[in-house]
């Protein structure tokens, strides 16, 4: 069964759950006031929607790189109060797929639109609204709460800015528009507050604790994936998996062995580096970030392994937690 992760007192920790959901939902009293809902945050690649999820949650949830395809998965980050729990989503840019991996993410992002009490489009002040036209055709028939955010408006002027509001109006008449700097953490208090007022009437869909729906593993194949995206240059690190073989917890640290998985033997050589060093660094940087998550002493322990073409190979796909058709 998976291990969920739930906050105390601002350390993260691990819980083992009670059967089923609705089981647990309906043996905690909550107040008729309380409301919940699905926040799902879509946008096209590098516009900034994992920073942003990361400052609504309040927790870092999603991993963060200025490469394009950093988040590959739906991610779940929750946030709550006594009255209310709101669910968000980060999700994959979107873009047109060139193999089954890029498949998957495109179908977690458009899964995205069908299950939103509030939909949030993040684009920023770079992107023309043309691009990815047939992902925006489908933002437009949605029937929920839809907020347009423009993002990173420290980079632009308020002449500039205004004109950017105008032409982003004509494209999504319905949306509510909001700029904002996710990097300076400008405006998004008053997203915040706008996105709370929102949320319909229910009773919470997570216990009133929980952080998100992934489990530890997850967490941990994530650090280390961003290790590889960042160390990393060229294709090695879109041609990379992370899977945990190994979580084993004691009372004040975590064994772990996971496995970095390349596509060809010559990404293995430059994965692991000369003498080994390569992949020492990446382990070194991935256990000290895992150390401040999990609040533990951790041993990581990292192997890479050659599956050739695993991102066109479904059998692999499924197995690394990828939705296919």
């Amino acid at each position: 069964m998976p291990v969920p992760l739930r906050v105390r007192a601002g350390k993260v920790s691990l819980f083992y759950p009670t059967p089923t959901l609705s089981t647990r939902m309906s043996e905690v009293s909550v107040s008729p006031q309380h409301r919940s809902g699905f926040v799902n945050i879509v946008g096209n690649p590098n516009v900034g929607k994992s920073t942003l999820m990361n400052l609504l949650v309040g927790e870092r949830v999603s991993i963060i790189t200025s490469k394009a395809q950093t988040t590959r998965h739906r991610i779940m980050g929750i946030v709550n109060t006594p009255e209310l729990q709101i669910v968000y989503s980060d999700t994959p840019g979107v873009l047109r797929p060139s193999y089954k991996l890029q498949e998957s993410m495109l179908e977690f992002s458009e899964s995205a639109l069908g299950d939103a009490d509030v939909l949030l489009y993040v684009t920023d002040t770079v992107e023309t609204a043309d691009k990815n036209e047939f992902f925006l055709n489908r933002v437009r028939g949605i029937k929920c709460p839809l907020i347009l955010i423009i993002n990173k408006v420290d980079l632009t002027n308020e002449e500039a800015l205004v004109a950017l509001v105008e032409r982003w109006h004509k494209e999504l008449p319905e949306a509510e528009i909001i700029p904002l700097s996710a990097l300076n953490n400008f405006n998004v208090e008053a997203l915040r507050r706008r996105i709370e007022s929102l949320i319909p009437p229910s009773p919470p869909y997570f216990d009133k604790d929980a952080l998100t729906d992934k489990p530890a593993r997850f967490f941990v194949t994530e650090i280390i994936r961003e290790k590889v995206l960042l160390y990393y240059q060229k294709e090695i690190p879109y041609s990379v998996e992370v899977v945990v073989e190994t979580f084993r917890e004691e009372v004040d640290r975590i064994h772990i062995q996971a496995l970095i998985v390349a596509e060809r033997e010559s990404q293995k050589g430059i994965i692991i580096g000369h003498k080994g060093a390569a992949l020492k660094k990446v382990g070194t940087m991935a256990r000290r970030d895992m150390e401040r998550f999990f609040d533990k002493r951790i041993f990581l322990e990292l192997f890479v392994k050659v599956e050739k073409d695993w991102r066109n190979r479904d059998n692999l796909l499924r197995a690394y937690g990828y939705r296919l058709d």
